[in-house]
């Protein structure tokens, strides 16, 4: 039989276990670079910009629009690893919480 109370109790878990794991994400670092190396952009797991690095070779006025776009491109490669490794984090921490269901992606709720 259904047992609403015990349902209540498993949805508070899961909240408690959801706020905890996304509190996480900010100790989660990941690292995109661009040119060989040239740029390299730092973020973490709530996806913020936490470092940039230029390189001083690339530091001059008419190679402004190169690196901008050596900079977008460093920055969209950390957000990309940073999102996989945010969705893993995710998965651990509500681990053996709710049973496996296919289709149900938790990691939408960061």
């Amino acid at each position: 039989m259904f047992d609403m109370m015990k349902m209540m109790g498993k949805m508070k878990e899961v909240q408690a276990k959801m706020k905890e794991a996304q509190e996480n994400l900010v100790h989660i670092h990941a690292e995109g670079e661009a040119g060989g190396g040239l740029v390299r952009a730092r973020v973490n797991g709530k996806k913020e910009l936490i470092s940039l690095e230029i390189d001083d070779s690339l530091i001059k006025p008419d190679d402004k629009e190169m690196i901008q776009d050596l900079t977008v491109a460093a920055v969209n490669k950390a957000l990309a690893e940073v999102e996989v490794l945010a969705k893993e984090e995710i998965r651990k921490s509500t681990e053996g919480v709710l049973p496996n269901i296919p289709g149900l992606d938790l990691g939408g709720l960061m």
